[in-house]
């Protein structure tokens, strides 16, 4: 589906928007965003994505974490386990159907994402310093309208792609 209604002025804008994104891209992947105290405090997009979103939504299973995060189950099978191994995340029975397992956030997890999430808060006041507080709204409204786009195109019939594993 071609979208190409731009114009030679919108090319140019086009052109620096998606080399921003992709300079943003770098520079997250390589700080991991770790915020202030960055390697103590840093830690992988997957594992942050599924913990975050865990705390947010708890306990559930595998194949809801991967359907609320747009990903697949094997995917998640696969991010989970070294949550697993490390404490952070516990594999539990279902509280209606004890043949099933959850996973949760135990208490080191969420002790571990409060840490995280306060790191990268600092971090982002500190990279906004200068900012007003309008201008950081707009931030979020307009990366929170482009990251939900993108999961949209992930998530249309079709798509191709690389799995979009930290969209959500």
């Amino acid at each position: 589906m071609s979208m190409d209604m731009t114009t030679a002025g919108d090319t140019g804008l086009l052109d620096t928007l998606q080399h921003e994104v992709a300079v943003f891209a770098r520079r997250a992947e390589q700080t991991r965003l770790g915020g202030v105290g960055q390697v103590r405090n840093s830690m992988d997009r997957a594992a942050y994505l599924l913990l975050n979103r865990l705390d947010k939504e708890g306990p559930m299973g595998v194949k809801a974490l991967a359907a609320s995060m747009g990903i697949d189950s094997s995917t998640v099978t696969r991010q989970v386990a070294p949550l697993v191994d490390s404490g952070l995340v516990k594999r539990t029975s279902h509280p209606e159907d004890g043949r099933a397992v959850v996973l949760q956030l135990s208490p080191r997890g969420v002790s571990r994402l409060h840490e995280v999430r306060s790191s990268r808060r600092e971090l982002m006041a500190e990279l906004t310093h200068d900012w007003t507080p309008e201008e950081r709204e707009s931030f979020c409204t307009l990366l929170t309208r482009f990251n939900g786009a993108l999961s949209a195109r992930m998530a249309a019939p079709g798509a191709s792609g690389p799995e979009s594993a930290s969209a959500s």
